[in-house]
């Protein structure tokens, strides 16, 4: 398994993980054009945020998004894990696991980086299983949301 920052090639794998990520996890189906837009916008500015994907074979099977967000606290970085999706075929296989273990080794060796956090569907019972086989830690915070 191979684990990379995705390119702007990998797009349309992309847009086609969160639709269904979208439609698997919360029952939503997204609009194409914003997603589109969404995605590309990323590869235009990469302090938005950086898609990583893993590939098995030559084959783009899994990907996670993460954003930055600063803390004063911590005089650092702290990446948020969002956009979670390893394709049918490939679940089972350790793909976040990769994506984690990559993502985890960067912040170790990075002194500007303070940690990862993400945020999951109280009713995803087995996303909530693999974030806590890799030993992270899902009660200190509650999150609250407002969308328009």
């Amino acid at each position: 398994m191979k684990i990379r920052l995705a390119q702007l090639s990998d797009k349309e794998t992309l847009v086609n993980f969160q639709l269904a990520l979208a439609l698997e996890s919360e029952g939503l189906k997204l609009d194409l054009a914003t997603l589109n837009a969404g995605v590309e916008a990323l590869f235009s500015d990469p302090s938005l945020g950086q898609y990583w994907v893993a590939e098995i074979e030559g084959e783009v099977r899994g990907c996670l998004l993460t954003v930055p967000e600063w803390s004063d606290w911590r005089n650092a970085t702290v990446l948020w894990i969002h956009s979670v999706y390893v394709h049918k075929d490939a679940r089972g296989k350790g793909v976040y696991k990769h994506l984690y273990a990559n993502l985890k080794e960067m912040v170790q060796v990075d002194s500007s980086l303070a940690g990862l956090r993400l945020y999951v569907d109280k009713r995803n019972e087995s996303a909530i299983k693999v974030y806590e086989k890799l030993e992270m830690n899902g009660e200190h915070y509650h999150l609250y949301e407002w969308l328009k």
